[in-house]
C-alpha cells in the first residue's frame, strides 16, 4: 500500500505541474503542450531518475485519451462549419497524409539510409497534425484568423488522425510480417475499406445513441456528462473490436450529438472540456517519462534535417496540392501548410513499433520525440508573427465577455451572455435592444440591480442578457466601441433594405429559391404575415426566420404594422472546386431560364 500510494502521490505531483506550467504558457505564449512534454522528461530516466519502460500501457492510455480529446473535438464543430470546408478538409486530412507520409518517405531513404517502406512508415506517424496544439496556440496568442482558413484547421485536425493511425499499424504489420506481395497489398484495401465503412457506420449510430442515452436517461446534471463520455468511450471501442476505425467513429458520433438537442449540453461541455484537458496533460506525461533523451544527440542531426524538411517541403506540397482547385487566396494556404504542428498523435503512433518489435522501433521513437518538439518550437513560437505576416488576422470581436448555455425545464435552451458597455456604445446612444433578448442584471460600480431598476444605461455597466442560442452574434455591435464596428453588424442585424411591405410572399423566390413559403401563402402581403407570426405586434429588429432567409422588422408604426422589411442570409464560404461551381452556376442559369 505504501507504494500505491507513494506512486499516485508522484503522479499526481506531475499531473499538478504540468496544469501550472500553462501560467507560463500564457504569460510567455510558449506552446502548453511542449511544457508538458517538458515536465514529463524532467521527470523520467534522465531527470529525477523515474523508471517508466511500458511502451504497451503508454499506447493504449494514450489511445483512450486521444478518443476523449477526438469526441470533443467533434462534439464542438459545427456542422455549418463542418459543411462549408468538408471537401478540401477531407482532402487535406486523406490525401495529405498520404502525400506528406510519401515525400518523408524519400527524404528518410536520402537522410537515413531506410527502405522506403520504412521511410514511409515514418512519414504515416508524423503525417497528422495536432489540433490541441494549434488552436492552443490561436488562443492564448490572441490571434483570431479569418474564418475560413480556422475552419479548415479545425475540421483538418480532427479527422486527420484516423488516416495516420491507419496507415501507420497497416505498415507496421507488413515489416513485422516482411511481406508487401499483392495479396497483402489487396488485404490492405480491405483492411483502409472496412475501418472507413464500420468507423462511418458506428459513428453515425453512437451519435444517435448518445442522443437518446442523454435525453431519456441523463435527468441528473450531474450524471449526465458521465453518461455521454461512457458512451463516447463505449463507440470508440465497440468499432475497434469490430475493425473499424474508432477515432473516426468517435469523432463523427461526437459531431453528431453536439449537433443535436441533448439535455444539460452546458454542463456536458464543461465536463468534456476539463477531461480534454486532463487527456492531454496525461498523455504527455506518459510520453515525455517514456523518452531517453540521452540518446537524442546519436540522431539529432538526420532528425532535425527531417523535421525541418517536413515544415518547409513536405507539408506546403501536401496542401498546395489539396487546396489548389479551391478558393484559397495563396496566403490562406500558405498559413495552412504552416501551421501543421506535430503533437501528441505522432509521439503516440512511435510507440506501435516496439509494440510489434520491429528491429529499429527505438529510432523510430527517438526520431519522431526530436521531429515534434522541433515543430512544437518553430511553428509553435512563430504562429502568431505569421498570421500577422501573411495579413490573416482578423480584430478581435468586441463580443460577449462570457456566454453560457442555460439548461432550462422542459428542455428549454437559452443563452446567457454577459456584456461591458463601452463608451459611446449604440445602446448608450439610443439603439434598440431586440425583443428576443432579455435584459436581466445590471453589475454597475460592484452593486447588481435587476435591468428595468437600473435607469439609463451607462458606460463600464455589465449587462446580463438571456438569448436564444445562435443568435448572440448579432447583438455585439449593440454594446462595442463605435470605432470598431463596421457596416456589417448593423446589416446582420436589421437585414438589408430590399423588401417592399406591400409585395406579395412569393416574390421571396427571386431572392432566394428554396425559401419554404407556406402552401396559399403566395400572394399574401410581406408586411402582413411578419405581423401575423409575430402574435401581432412586431418590434424594431424581430426576426422571422424562412429557411436560409431572416425577414426582419426595421422600422413598425404605433399601431404594430411593419412599415419597412430587411431581409439577411448568413454569409458563408463556397470551397467547392472552382470548375464543379462553374457547372453548377450554368445549370442555375439554364434552370432559371426555363422557369421564366
Amino acid at each position: 500500500m505504501t507504494t500505491f500510494y507513494l506512486a499516485v502521490m508522484i503522479f499526481s505531483a506531475l499531473v499538478l505541474l504540468a496544469a501550472l506550467s500553462s501560467a507560463l504558457a500564457f504569460r510567455f505564449g510558449a506552446p502548453l503542450l511542449l511544457l508538458f512534454l517538458g515536465v514529463g522528461l524532467l521527470a523520467g530516466t534522465d531527470g529525477f531518475g523515474i523508471e517508466f519502460s511500458n511502451d504497451a500501457l503508454t499506447f493504449y492510455v494514450g489511445s483512450l485519451a486521444l478518443a476523449v480529446i477526438l469526441f470533443d473535438s467533434g462534439f464542438g464543430t459545427a456542422f455549418k462549419t463542418f459543411r462549408r470546408i468538408a471537401a478540401p478538409a477531407v482532402l487535406l486530412a486523406t490525401a495529405g497524409v498520404l502525400i506528406t507520409a510519401a515525400l518523408v518517405a524519400v527524404a528518410a531513404a536520402v537522410i537515413l539510409d531506410f527502405s522506403l517502406l520504412e521511410g514511409f512508415l515514418l512519414g504515416a506517424i508524423v503525417a497528422s497534425t495536432d489540433a490541441a496544439a494549434v488552436f492552443f496556440l490561436m488562443r492564448i496568442g490572441g490571434i483570431h484568423v479569418v474564418d475560413k482558413v480556422s475552419s479548415t484547421l479545425e475540421v483538418e485536425s480532427g479527422i486527420n488522425d484516423p488516416m495516420a493511425i491507419f496507415l501507420t499499424m497497416t505498415l507496421v504489420s507488413m515489416l513485422s510480417v516482411q511481406g508487401s506481395g499483392a495479396e497483402e497489398t489487396l488485404d490492405m484495401v480491405l483492411h483502409f475499406l472496412r475501418e472507413i465503412g464500420f468507423g462511418l457506420l458506428f459513428g453515425i449510430g453512437g451519435g444517435m445513441l448518445t442522443i437518446l442515452i442523454a435525453n431519456s436517461f441523463g435527468l441528473n446534471r450531474g450524471l449526465a456528462p458521465i453518461l455521454v463520455l461512457t458512451v463516447a468511450l463505449l463507440v470508440f471501442s465497440a468499432t475497434g473490436a469490430a475493425g473499424g476505425s474508432g477515432f473516426m467513429a468517435v469523432y463523427i458520433a461526437g459531431l453528431i450529438a453536439g449537433n443535436r438537442r441533448v439535455r444539460f449540453s452546458g454542463a456536458i461541455r464543461r465536463f468534456q472540456e476539463g477531461m480534454t484537458w486532463l487527456a492531454q496533460i496525461i498523455m504527455f506525461l506518459l510520453l515525455g517519462l517514456l523518452a531517453t533523451p540521452h540518446r537524442f544527440p546519436e540522431i539529432f542531426l538526420p532528425a532535425l534535417a527531417l523535421a525541418l524538411f517536413l515544415v518547409f517541403v513536405a507539408r506546403p506540397v501536401a496542401v498546395w496540392l489539396c487546396l489548389f482547385l479551391f478558393d484559397y487566396r495563396p496566403r490562406e494556404t500558405n498559413f495552412i501548410a504552416w501551421i501543421g504542428l506535430r503533437g501528441a498523435a505522432s509521439i503516440l503512433l512511435a510507440i506501435l513499433p516496439a509494440i510489434y518489435g520491429l528491429e529499429n522501433a527505438g529510432l523510430f521513437f527517438n526520431i519522431v520525440f526530436v521531429m515534434v518538439l522541433v515543430s512544437l518550437i518553430l511553428q509553435g513560437w512563430m504562429l502568431a508573427p505569421v498570421a500577422r505576416f501573411l495579413d490573416l488576422v482578423r480584430p478581435r470581436a468586441s463580443g460577449a465577455l462570457e456566454t453560457v448555455e442555460v439548461d432550462l425545464p422542459g428542455n428549454a435552451k437559452h443563452e446567457l451572455l454577459v456584456y461591458r458597455l463601452a463608451e459611446g456604445a449604440p445602446v448608450l446612444e439610443g439603439a434598440l435592444i431586440p425583443r428576443w433578448a432579455i435584459p436581466s442584471l445590471v453589475v454597475r460600480d460592484g452593486l447588481s440591480m435587476r435591468y428595468f431598476y437600473a435607469g439609463d444605461l451607462k458606460a463600464g455597466d455589465y449587462l446580463y442578457l438571456f438569448v436564444v442560442p445562435g443568435m448572440s452574434y448579432l447583438l455585439d455591435r449593440l454594446f462595442a466601441d463605435p470605432d470598431t464596428i463596421d457596416g456589417s453588424g448593423e446589416e446582420s442585424l436589421l437585414g438589408t433594405e430590399v423588401l417592399m411591405p406591400d409585395r406579395p410572399l412569393g416574390e421571396l423566390r427571386a431572392i432566394e429559391p428554396t425559401v419554404a413559403i407556406p402552401a396559399g401563402s403566395e400572394e399574401t402581403r410581406i408586411a402582413d404575415f411578419i405581423k401575423e407570426r409575430l402574435g401581432g405586434k412586431p418590434h424594431i429588429a424581430d426576426r422571422l426566420h424562412l429557411g436560409p432567409l431572416s425577414l426582419i422588422v426595421r422600422e413598425a408604426d404605433e399601431a404594430h404594422n411593419v412599415m419597412s422589411i430587411g431581409v439577411w442570409r448568413e454569409p458563408e464560404d463556397d470551397n467547392t472546386p472552382l470548375v464543379f461551381r462553374a457547372i453548377r452556376a450554368r445549370f442555375a442559369r439554364l434552370f432559371l431560364k426555363f422557369r421564366r
